[in-house]
Order: C-alpha cells, then sequence, then structure tokens
C-alpha cells in the first residue's frame, strides 16, 4: 500500500513540474512576442488636457471650455503601452491655447493652430511618442468678457415641514450671509442670489442645523466664494400666553381735537412658538382704531389687531371694542 502511494505522489510531482515548465516556456514566449511587437510602430488615439494660458487680468471666460481633446498619436509599442500606463502621473502632457493677442472672440481650428505652432502640444520627451492631429473637437471657440464680482444672497431651496404641534420661527439664517459670484460681466451683472442644493426635513420637532451645497446654474463660467453654506431654522412646540396692558392706537387723529380710549390698554391670547411668544413685548403687538370711523352718534368702535407674522393666531381680546373719547382743542 505505502509502495502505491509513493508511486502516485511521485506521477503527482512529475505532473506538476511539467506543467510548471509549459507555463514558464508560455509566458517566456509571450515576452518575446511582446518584445518583439513592441518594437513595431503604431498609431492610437489618446485624451489630453486642454490648458489656457495668457488670459488677460481684466478678462475671464464667457463660456466653458472643453477640459481635453481627443488627439492621434504614434509611436512604438512598448513607448505607447508606456504612455497609457504612466500618463495620469506626469502634468507635462497638454494641449495649450495661447490667449496672448485674443481680444474678446478667436475660434481656434485646432489643427491649423497647433500646426502652425507645434510646441503648443506638450508631450514629455522621455515618452518617444509623436503627435499627428486632433480627432475632436476640430475646433474650440473662445469667447471673453470683462472680469467682475459682487455679493448676492442666498435662496435656500430647503423644504421643512414641522411635525404636528411644532411650528417654524423666523427666517432660515445662513453663514455666510451672502457669498462672492465671480464671471464675465454680463453673466454677473444678471444673478441676484445664489441658489442652495434642494433638500427636504420632514416631522421638524427641533432646530435646524445643515450644510447645503451650493448649486450653481448650468452651462454659465462663474466662480464662487463658497461651495457650501451653513443653515439654521429655529423650530418650536406650538403654545399659547396671555399678553396684557397692549396700547391701543388711534390712528387718522384730527389736529383740532382731543382724542382718548377708553380702556387705554386691551389684552389677548396669541398662539405661537412657545420660546418666542414668552418674550413677546405687548409694544409688538398692534391694536388701534380709525378715527375717521368716529362719529358723534357712535360708542363703542371695533379694534383692529396686527401681530407679528411668528404669531400664529390670537384669540380672546378683551374688551373687543372701545369707546373714544373726543372734545374740541381750545383755540
Amino acid at each position: 500500500m505505502s509502495r502505491e502511494r509513493a508511486k502516485t505522489n511521485i506521477t503527482s510531482f512529475l505532473t506538476r513540474q511539467k506543467i510548471t515548465t509549459i507555463l514558464s516556456a508560455t509566458f517566456v514566449a509571450f515576452l518575446l512576442w511582446l518584445f518583439v511587437k513592441s518594437e513595431e510602430e503604431y498609431t492610437t488615439s489618446l485624451e489630453m488636457p486642454v490648458e489656457i494660458r495668457n488670459l488677460p487680468s481684466s478678462f475671464i471666460l464667457n463660456e466653458e471650455v472643453p477640459k481635453v481633446a481627443l488627439a492621434q498619436i504614434k509611436g512604438q509599442g512598448r513607448s505607447l503601452f508606456k504612455t497609457f500606463l504612466l500618463k495620469r502621473f506626469f502634468t507635462e502632457f497638454k494641449l495649450v491655447l495661447d490667449l496672448e493677442k485674443i481680444s474678446e472672440e478667436y475660434n481656434f481650428v485646432l489643427n491649423e493652430y497647433f500646426d502652425e505652432y507645434p510646441q503648443k502640444v506638450v508631450i514629455p520627451p522621455s515618452f518617444d511618442i509623436s503627435f499627428i492631429e486632433i480627432l475632436r473637437p476640430t475646433s474650440i471657440h473662445i469667447s471673453l468678457n470683462e472680469y467682475k464680482e459682487k455679493e448676492v444672497f442666498i435662496r435656500p431651496n430647503v423644504y421643512v415641514l414641522p411635525k404636528a404641534g411644532f411650528t417654524l420661527v423666523g427666517k432660515p439664517e445662513f453663514k455666510p450671509k451672502n457669498i462672492r459670484i465671480t464671471g464675465s460681466r454680463n453673466l454677473v451683472e444678471t444673478i441676484y442670489y445664489a441658489n442652495t442644493s434642494p433638500d427636504t426635513i420632514l416631522d421638524a420637532d427641533k432646530n435646524i442645523s445643515i450644510s447645503l451645497p451650493i448649486d450653481p446654474p448650468d452651462n454659465q463660467v462663474l466662480e464662487y466664494s463658497h461651495s457650501e453654506v451653513f443653515y439654521t431654522q429655529r423650530v418650536q412646540k406650538i403654545g399659547e400666553r396671555i399678553i396684557s396692558e397692549i396700547p391701543v392706537k388711534i390712528l387718522n387723529q384730527d389736529s383740532q381735537m382731543r382724542i382718548f380710549s377708553s380702556p387705554q390698554t386691551v389684552s389677548l391670547t396669541v398662539v405661537g412658538g412657545i420660546e418666542y411668544i414668552s418674550n413677546l413685548k405687548p409694544s409688538e403687538l398692534e391694536v388701534s382704531v380709525d378715527f375717521n370711523n368716529w362719529r358723534e352718534d357712535k360708542q363703542f368702535y371695533e379694534i383692529r389687531v396686527n401681530t407679528p407674522n411668528d404669531v400664529l393666531d390670537w384669540m380672546d381680546l378683551s374688551p373687543m371694542s372701545i369707546e373714544l373719547i373726543v372734545t374740541q382743542k381750545n383755540s
């Protein structure tokens, strides 16, 4: 039994050695084939970054310029292989468009331009490849405009739905309050705000503090001083509070008359965010009577109530109407 096992082990070893030898020979043959083929010359396409140089200091691009162009190149197989393998690690690969002599509008016909200025096709010498032509785009349009910057306010694109029994208090606040935009004068002068990316917050029952990305318009060459803003919104539980000693104002008074209200103050119940209404002062509520409605035969007048926006409702006005006491001033 042990003799059979030994025979089997020897056979398995010889088989593994044979397979290893075959694989090694195949690999060596592949390397030899690759070496021979790498000596041959090929043509292929390669994406190359487009770089804008010598943009006049008082001008800015009016429209987007393609970031890359597809170029046809040639070289030995080994050089092309090296290029595709290592190009991303070298910033020297680029197609340069020089704007030094450009005023406002110019159309670069790329193959004509690089035929005239071959030095604008930048390829590191160590890669040993040659530029043939640009495949696409065939041309790049340059439009320049005067440079301008200004501050704009932020317009949130946020939908907040409070939880039942809660309410939003005050307007949302941003940090920073405004952001600076930079771009061509014609474009900047048409923009008055910066939108945030859309967001939705449901069942809010506490103050909100989040970062919101700025959402720039599509197809517009603009730079923003901030890529995001900090958004805060107060959320409070709804409650009620009785406010007394609210002064009554008399509107449209006659300068020839002495006019008094009786009583001179009223009280009412306000509804709103608990923290907000707890700090609400009587002077922030406007209770008034219009003297234009006064008549000698009329004794009591209806009261008009105006409250701040964050007061959700009011009720239980006391008294509901007041008396106007009017006397003639002595001449």
